[in-house]
């Protein structure tokens, strides 16, 4: 069975019978995570939210969005691509997901490092919660931060305090100069690996760096294991750090759309168990937000892989 809300008022109907009648219920946006996810939650019936979508408000001078929590990462980065914005979060999986799975989730991506985790770009959330209330942290733009810990607390929930309807999210300036290259250096070889972590944390850090696995480099259509690095930044920052990457080892420039390639093979995939909300706080948190275990109650000792 499964329930479609098209508003907040008829989730908060739903949320109320739910809880009248002890009905647990199992939340679905775009529904592009896999079984396994599913499967560790109890609940026979489902709850839909793939109408709550579409950008709610932009503001590109402020470089803030809020937006349903269905819309997805590519329809974000459609409407901000004529003034040159980017949502930062590229998560592992595709953008075909849908922003809410992404926060509640807590899943990053490779540019994680220098963009920002969802909890770092998180400025505001709307939801309902187990009771039935709808509830707002944060707000819409960055210099509002009232409630920002309860923001912050829905990001990585997994969907068990609350159904999200719709979040607020600063964005970033695409840079001057985005470009991809691929790393080779001889596997073992300490040395490279040690320099290629200083470029990492150093002050010419890349996009994003990832060591590929021999698999990865093989479904990417690479000879063999390498490191993927994206550089970006105006054309002397990146100028600078092209000279510091070659003198790791020899590198092949490659497109950027890789990087959507390399993020649709998932390869860190999100985890979570029962275990992860059985400690005391997370327990008294969940009453707070839903005494009765309405929202994604999953079973215990399970375990739940996901994407967005």
């Amino acid at each position: 069975m499964t329930l479609q809300p098209a508003n907040t008022g008829e989730l908060q109907t739903i949320a109320h019978d739910a809880r009248a009648r002890s009905t647990p219920l199992r939340l679905v946006s775009r529904g592009t995570w896999p079984a396994g996810v599913t499967g560790g939650v109890v609940a026979s019936t489902s709850l839909d939210l793939s109408l709550f979508t579409g950008i709610v408000e932009y503001v590109p001078g402020d470089l803030t969005l809020t937006a349903g929590s269905a819309t997805t990462i590519s329809e974000i980065d459609a409407a901000t691509a004529a003034h040159n914005q980017w949502c930062p979060l590229l998560p592992w999986g595709d953008d075909g997901g849908s922003l809410g799975a992404t926060f509640a989730t807590a899943t990053t991506g490779p540019c994680a490092r220098s963009l920002g985790t969802p909890r770092d770009v998180a400025i505001g959330v709307q939801f309902v919660d187990g009771t039935g209330a709808l509830a707002r942290g944060g707000g819409r733009v960055v210099k509002n931060v009232a409630g920002f810990d309860l923001t912050r607390l829905m990001v990585g929930s997994w969907g068990t305090l609350g159904a999200i309807t719709e979040i607020s999210i600063r964005l970033r300036a695409r840079p001057v100069v985005d470009e991809s290259w691929t790393l080779y250096f001889t596997p073992g070889d300490i040395a490279a690996q040690s320099r290629l972590a200083a470029l990492r944390r150093g002050p010419l850090a890349p996009l994003a760096s990832e060591i590929l696995t021999t698999a990865h480099a093989a479904a990417l259509g690479f000879p063999r294991a390498s490191a993927l690095i994206r550089l970006g930044g105006n054309t002397a920052f990146v100028a600078a750090a092209r000279a510091a990457m070659r003198e790791i080892g020899r590198t092949e420039p490659c497109d950027t759309t890789v990087w959507s390639r390399y993020r649709a093979l998932d390869p860190h995939p999100r985890a979570v168990t029962a275990n992860a909300f059985a400690d005391p706080l997370s327990r008294r948190i969940k009453m707070l937000f839903d005494p009765a275990h309405v929202w994604n109650r999953f079973e215990c000792g399970t375990g739940a892989e996901g994407k967005s």
